[in-house]
């Protein structure tokens, strides 16, 4: 049997929406025609069109998306409801078409057997790796619910992360880009009116204003090949940084800076910890957990390095002994996990590192922002007093020549 998704009208005229499972499209009218409904519309959920150039394929689901649906179909999941009914309320739940598509094609393909895992896995935009091999633990251990409840609850602290990063980052991104657009406009349309008005002075300019001079005449002349310069250099960067050895050794730079390095291993560590957690309290076998939880991360050092953990690990070496090898998580992370492997509560412990992790990371991000914000302001209050200067000086050297006259 097949699922359709239809539009129907009820005996008061209302508009009904659903779906339905009926061998062909014309059983499944009949269908709803028993149930007083008249059909207006059915539709096949797992039919996709082709992509053409005016329809594009269907968008994945955003992180937000995500979440709801994980945590729904846990919470369903764990009050004892089949998967193919919980993954039908999610559907009816959804408000967006392709969303309430995309959960239907999943729970048709459990109708047929499949395992929940491999049902995600045919698309793989929406639902990652990382999260099928939690869904693939879930549906081993035989608490497929408690699983996904932890998935969603990691899925939620990684988007409340980067949200509040994300927020964070709005004034003070705002701030300069005010800030460098007064400069710029500064530089290239008041102060070369300014400093027209000395052309006839005899004596050498100060340094100060030649300075500001040479600049505005550059930025004038060759604003725009400036421009394309910077976006040029940008785009090189990026594609440099595509390059796995020279990615590697960015990664390992900015590991080795003061500030910047520490606030990295926190919230690498944080992600590895609590994604390590997921998969091995979820029934993952212990090295497939920790080949997930390094795929996770972004910094490509800390994940080349966790190679020796990983590989200490399958030799029969405890884990806090392979992250003491390999040097790149916090420290607090080794010792807790020494402490969970002695007492038998790897997750547990793992959990209470990341938030502790993630705890310290966001206070750091916190006051790192809040002070950007007046350092942003002093440098624009250093720049316009140099413009300043460059046409006082000159004004009052002038001055002070006609006064001697």
């Amino acid at each position: 049997m097949a699922t359709f998704e239809y539009e129907a009208l009820d005996v008061s005229g209302k508009n009904r929406r659903g779906v339905i499972m009926a061998d062909t499209p014309k059983h499944a009218r009949q269908n709803l025609r028993q149930q007083n409904l008249t059909p207006i519309r059915i539709n096949n959920a797992r039919d996709k069109a082709a992509p053409t150039l005016f329809k594009p394929k269907a968008p994945r689901l955003s992180s937000k998306e995500l979440v709801l649906i994980t945590r729904q179909i846990a919470t369903l999941v764990s009050t004892s409801v089949p998967l193919e009914e919980a993954l039908n309320a999610v559907s009816q739940q959804s408000e967006k078409e392709d969303t309430r598509r995309l959960v239907l094609s999943v729970r048709e393909r459990v109708l047929e057997g499949w395992r929940f895992a491999d049902a995600l896995g045919e698309d793989k935009k929406s639902f990652s790796p990382l999260y099928r091999a939690v869904v693939a633990a879930g549906e081993t251990s035989g608490d497929l619910g408690k699983v996904l409840n932890r998935l969603a609850t990691m899925l939620e602290k990684d988007r409340a992360i980067r949200s509040k990063v994300l927020m964070a980052l709005i004034y003070p991104a705002a701030l300069a880009f005010v800030a460098l657009s007064v400069v710029v406009g500064l530089m290239s349309f008041v102060v070369p009116k300014i400093i027209s008005q000395f052309d006839d002075f005899d004596a050498q300019l100060p340094f100060v204003t030649r300075l500001v001079v040479g600049i505005s005449e550059a930025l004038q002349n060759y604003g725009v090949f400036m421009l394309v310069g910077v976006i040029l250099l940008i785009v090189a960067g990026w594609y440099a940084l595509q390059q796995p050895k020279l990615k590697n050794r960015f990664d390992k730079i900015l590991l080795a800076l003061p500030v910047l390095g520490k606030l990295i291993r926190a919230i690498e560590g944080a992600r590895f910890g609590r994604t390590l957690a997921t998969l091995f309290a979820g029934g993952a076998p212990l090295i497939d957990s920790l080949i997930g939880a390094q795929r996770t991360l972004g910094n490509s050092y800390i994940k080349d390095q966790l190679d020796i953990t990983i590989t200490m690990v399958s030799e029969g070496a405890g884990i806090s002994q392979g992250l003491q090898r390999a040097k790149v998580l916090p420290p607090m992370m080794t010792h807790m996990v020494a402490a969970g492997e002695k007492s038998g509560e790897l997750p547990a412990l793992l959990d209470k590192t990341a938030n502790h992790l993630e705890e310290e990371s966001e206070t750091v991000i916190n006051v790192a922002l809040r002070l950007l914000e007046p350092a942003i302001i002093v440098l624009m209050g250093l720049i316009v007093m140099v413009i300043v200067l460059s046409i006082l000086m000159p004004t009052l050297q002038l001055n002070s020549l006609a006064t001697g006259v």
